[in-house]
């Protein structure tokens, strides 16, 4: 069987989950994937790029957007035409983007079945594109399955009717592929390393972290990075003020990211609500603590997981856990979840349930 996964994307973890999804694929006996990204995504130009069997001109403004829309009618048998050229069993969609209707009218042309994997049911404050919900679904509602990576999402998904008449199937999020082998957390021999990375949002809980940081810190023996990109806020001025803290509000290169992971000993998600987050399974596959809030699909994805450990929703509770890291640790590198064995229930879900 062969299965083409797609995610047209330029930055950020849609290409990048579509790549983790192909290169898992490839590895199961009796399964190859085909990836299909946009011609302008940035792990195209890195050092470590993947391969691209259908690469895809897409836009990089909202006027080139619209003209993608515009030239649909020529865009579509294009695209059906090397869609049947690589003659899929299947397609999948690894995270919704603005251009999938067009993949999807491509897809009929050709009688190729396909799933979209929803990585969320509802926006988070502060996230997304104009109409990014109203077209993922649009796109659910013509899918032949949905993928989901948390009962959280399945739950909100069908109180949206947005699961009747076709299959619902559960995967896990494949982590973002490291290219080093980072040693166990304290290796160092340094000062316990806390990292918060990803994008600097209101729902990302900055203030929770802000105000747990000030019961715990000034300590010689921590140090701590938040990282990533968002608007500037009063809690990131707070984190500034704070003893043993950075601040870098910055694009993070695709290059980056998994030395970034490599360097702490622990990644910490203070959310006020989640689906999933690929932090986390990226933190996993790295052999690194994760302290987390018990929320949404965090708590499930993270649930009988040893290097984790979970906390309420508040800055006392959220302080404790990161002082734990200190006195009690717990096991890391552990129970790491088996991505491979993951990919290889959805591939024979595709194969039964689709073909």
């Amino acid at each position: 069987m062969r299965i083409l996964v797609w995610q047209w994307g330029r930055f950020g973890a849609g290409p990048r989950v579509a790549a983790d999804f192909a290169a898992l694929f490839n590895t199961l006996p009796g399964t190859d994937a085909a990836l299909s990204l946009s011609t302008r995504a940035e792990i195209l130009t890195g050092p470590h790029r993947p391969r691209c069997e259908l690469p895809v001109p897409t836009y990089d403004s909202i006027a080139g957007y619209a003209g993608r829309v515009l030239r649909a009618p020529l865009f579509v048998p294009w695209l059906a035409r090397r869609i049947a050229a690589l003659q899929p069993s299947v397609a999948l969609c690894a995270m919704p983007g603005p251009l999938d209707l067009a993949m999807h009218a491509a897809l009929r042309r050709v009688g190729v079945p396909y799933a979209v994997v929803a990585h969320d049911a509802d926006l988070h404050p502060g996230d997304g594109y104009p109409l990014q919900m109203t077209l993922q679904r649009r796109l659910l509602r013509r899918a032949d399955a949905i993928v989901v990576l948390s009962d959280h999402v399945r739950d909100r998904l069908d109180a949206l009717g947005l699961t009747a008449d076709r299959p619902v199937l559960k995967t896990s999020l494949p982590p973002h592929t490291l290219d080093i082998a980072p040693a166990p957390p304290r290796a160092h021999g340094g000062k316990l390393r806390l990292l918060c990375f990803g994008r600097l949002l209101p729902y990302k809980g900055l203030d929770l972290l802000a105000d747990a940081l000030t019961m715990i810190l000034p300590r010689p023996d921590i140090e701590i990075r938040v990282v990533g990109c968002g608007p500037e806020s009063a809690p990131l001025a707070a984190l500034r003020g704070l003893p043993g803290v950075s601040v870098e509000n910055r694009w993070v290169p695709e290059d980056e990211v998994g030395p970034l992971i490599a360097w702490s000993d622990a990644v910490v998600l203070t959310h006020r609500e989640a689906s999933q987050s690929g932090v986390v399974a990226a933190g996993l596959a790295a052999g690194r603590w994760i302290v987390a809030t018990r929320v949404g699909g965090l708590a499930e994805q993270l649930a009988d997981q040893q290097a984790a450990l979970l906390c309420s929703v508040d800055a006392p509770a959220i302080a404790q856990a990161l002082l734990r890291l200190l006195d009690d640790p717990p096991v890391a590198g552990g129970n790491v979840p088996d991505w491979r064995l993951d990919a290889g229930r959805l591939a024979e879900q595709l194969r039964c349930r689709l073909l």
